[in-house]
């Protein structure tokens, strides 16, 4: 929580997230992972790690998701392992979803966004990188409409320890 929270707090502020704060994840999940499992808890650390860069990698080469947000997923998972991060990653969307629909509701923005999503799903099926054909979807335009996803991921983490709480 306290890397998720970190994260958030950096992104909100400065729409970025320092490589401080994801290296030190990284280790801290690295370490209590082997701390608590042995030599298993590597491989559970790498295993969400791993996952993480499977599914967050793709996303940030369409230039839809920033770096800061794939190294905050990928460490997150060296903490949580595969199958935590996997709910992590089903609650972040979730709420980056809910956020999303919101915004783009109170900027009267969603028939563009709908648009936009025809757009990408035509772009890929022909195996073009929609921000190539509008540069207005890479994240990194000025024109592009852009969320701190660093926030969503902390809601979906506290979401997670919501659930969990009872273990703790």
């Amino acid at each position: 929580m306290l890397v998720a929270v970190a994260a958030a707090f950096t992104d909100l502020r400065a729409r970025t997230i320092p490589n401080w704060i994801t290296l030190g994840g990284f280790l801290l999940g690295l370490a209590a992972n082997v701390y608590v499992w042995g030599a298993k808890g590597l491989l559970v650390a790498l295993g969400g790690f791993g996952l993480a860069v499977l599914i967050y990698l793709p996303l940030y080469l369409l230039r839809a998701m920033g770096g800061g947000d794939l190294k905050l997923m990928a460490a997150l998972g060296a903490v949580l392992g595969a199958g935590l991060w996997w709910q992590l990653f089903i609650y972040t969307a979730m709420v980056g979803a809910m956020v999303a629909v919101a915004i783009l509701l109170y900027r009267g923005g969603l028939a563009r966004a709908l648009g936009n999503v025809v757009h990408i799903l035509g772009s890929l099926t022909r195996g073009k990188a929609p921000y190539k054909e509008r540069p207005d979807l890479d994240i990194a335009s000025p024109k592009a409409v852009t969320l701190p996803h660093g926030a969503s991921i902390a809601m979906g983490a506290l979401l997670l320890v919501f659930q969990y709480r009872n273990l703790l």
